[in-house]
């Protein structure tokens, strides 16, 4: 074995063993996620966290004459009001339906087939989950916006947690260096933190709400990379029709990247 083939060899091994990690770390994550919701949901029946949710709720209005002003200047509400629209469902399927379509004319066909899944389960375990829980919405005289449905979980956390994230997973691909795989990844749960947060600040949801919708959110975005990253690697064996179609410069590239 030459110098050469023994650095391709090692640097195959490292390739493969990061995947791996990888792969172990979404797991965790999707255990946690799913654990945390389970805790999160058990506490909002008790005092202690309902407690908690209406100090937080509080903190976000100290005005006693106008209990639907929000914490801040004018302008931060408007702001939040602007972020808060960056999950909803509309805005989330026309920034869904500009990534498929992108998707598509790069022959990324189960990058593309996973997004649709992951938004329209999304989408269902949202209102499934609220279905279930039927909490009611912080009162109505301190909601600075709109609401329609169910309190628990928060669907604009819950699916700006899924798309976000999920596409931040999937432009890491693009980027060789650590610095800016970590700087995508950064965006995309930025992105879904400020949603959250915006849900809270505007009086949407209690804060529980929207730590429950973090958590299935988190869960369900690993649980589709972890699917992703099965099927992909038995599509390659196999070598079928599903998979993502890679660049040229690139079709010698390691085969377990989703």
């Amino acid at each position: 074995m030459t110098l050469s083939d023994f650095r391709a060899f090692s640097m195959r091994v490292l390739t493969v063993a990061r995947t791996e990690i990888a792969a172990l770390t979404a797991l965790l994550v999707v255990t946690g996620g799913v654990l945390s919701f389970i805790e999160i949901a058990d506490d909002m029946t008790e005092a202690d966290g309902q407690a908690f949710d209406r100090r937080v709720l509080a903190l976000m209005r100290p005005y006693a004459d106008d209990p639907g002003r929000p914490w801040g200047p004018w302008w931060l509400k408007e702001a939040a009001s602007d972020i808060t629209s960056l999950g909803g469902i509309s805005v989330l399927g026309l920034f869904a339906l500009i990534v498929i379509v992108f998707l598509l004319s790069q022959r990324k066909w189960l990058s593309s087939l996973l997004l649709v899944l992951g938004l329209a389960g999304g989408v269902m375990l949202s209102e499934g989950l609220k279905a279930v829980f039927e909490r009611e919405r912080p009162p109505a005289a301190m909601q600075a916006v709109e609401t329609i449905n169910a309190s628990f979980p928060s669907g604009h956390a819950l699916l700006s947690t899924v798309f976000y994230l999920s596409i931040a997973v999937m432009l890491t691909r693009a980027f060789p260096r650590r610095r800016l795989k970590a700087f995508v990844l950064g965006v995309g749960m930025l992105m879904a933190v400020l949603v959250g947060l915006t849900r809270v600040y505007l009086g949407a949801h209690w804060a529980s709400d929207v730590l429950a919708g973090w958590a299935v959110g988190a869960a369900w975005a690993m649980a589709l990379w972890l699917v992703a990253y099965v099927v992909e690697r038995l599509q390659k064996r196999r070598h079928a029709p599903l998979q993502d179609e890679q660049p040229l410069e690139t079709a010698d590239a390691d085969p377990t990247k989703v």
